[in-house]
């Protein structure tokens, strides 16, 4: 009796304490896939579900109902469950293809690639580069190579919106980088005037810092410096002799021995 007293009142704690926890959790309703999109998938209703979303836990960009969704494009793999957010759709209008993921303000351009410029086929859509150029000043002899662009994203390569879920790597003719006007502006004047090379770097890598140009003359400098020729030692003065100063009377003399 006793033990089916304390299960009972356990029972009764244990019910309280989840309403209670129940009434504090407030939630509201956002939009989520009822089913799995690719990208380039125009969404439609059948696609989309409400889902109850923690209100504590602010989820930026969230969609609040279904027309803000239906028939826009899909721009990255979204799982079914997944709420849905702005990045992964593209702008209202948007048409099917690379112009869906430019967004407002930006600028794609399409660079030339070779075995070298493209990191050996491992610059995929989504990744971030560098962009690197090397030049011969007009006004001087010495080559430099000077860093143009910093952690600039790559929309595609090739005809590849998306990166080979493999992870194998794929060379391609040219890559398309998603820029500002200003930096597409860079890229062109830079191609242009010497050989463009990117440099791969870690996604969550944000950092930017000023780097100035590298010459020719910085890579030349570890090399020995040509021995300095001795100066010829000065010829040495003879010693000076002894010299003995006497004094007759007001008249002065010196005797050198």
């Amino acid at each position: 009796m006793a033990v089916i007293i304390s299960l009972g009142l356990t029972f009764l704690l244990y019910s309280r304490v989840k309403r209670q926890f129940a009434a504090k959790t407030q939630t509201v309703k956002v939009v989520a896939m009822a089913k799995g999109a690719d990208p380039g998938t125009t969404v439609s209703a059948d696609y989309l579900a409400m889902i109850d979303w923690p209100a504590n836990l602010p989820l930026d960009g969230s969609i609040t109902n279904n027309e803000q969704a239906i028939g826009r494009i899909v721009l990255y793999p979204i799982h079914a469950g997944e709420p849905l957010r702005e990045d992964l759709l593209a702008a209202p209008g948007a048409a099917v293809g690379l112009t869906a993921k430019i967004p407002d303000g930006m600028r794609a351009l399409a660079v030339e690639t070779n075995d070298v410029n493209d990191v050996s086929g491992f610059v995929f859509p989504g990744c971030r580069v560098d962009v690197l150029v090397t030049f011969r000043p007009e006004n001087g002899n010495d080559s430099m190579t000077a860093t143009v662009l910093q952690n600039i994203e790559v929309l595609s390569a090739g005809e590849k919106l998306q990166p080979d879920p493999s992870g194998k790597p794929q060379k391609v003719k040219e890559v398309t980088m998603l820029l500002t006007p200003n930096d597409a502006e860079k890229l062109v004047l830079a191609r242009n005037q010497g050989t463009v090379q990117f440099v791969l770097r870690n996604g969550s890598d944000q950092d930017q810092e000023a780097r100035p140009p590298v010459q020719l003359k910085e890579l030349q400098s570890g090399r020995a410096a040509p021995p300095v020729a001795k100066k010829a030692a000065a010829p040495s003065k003879p010693a000076s002799p002894f010299e003995v100063e006497t004094f007759d009377g007001a008249k002065r003399s010196v005797v050198k021995f």
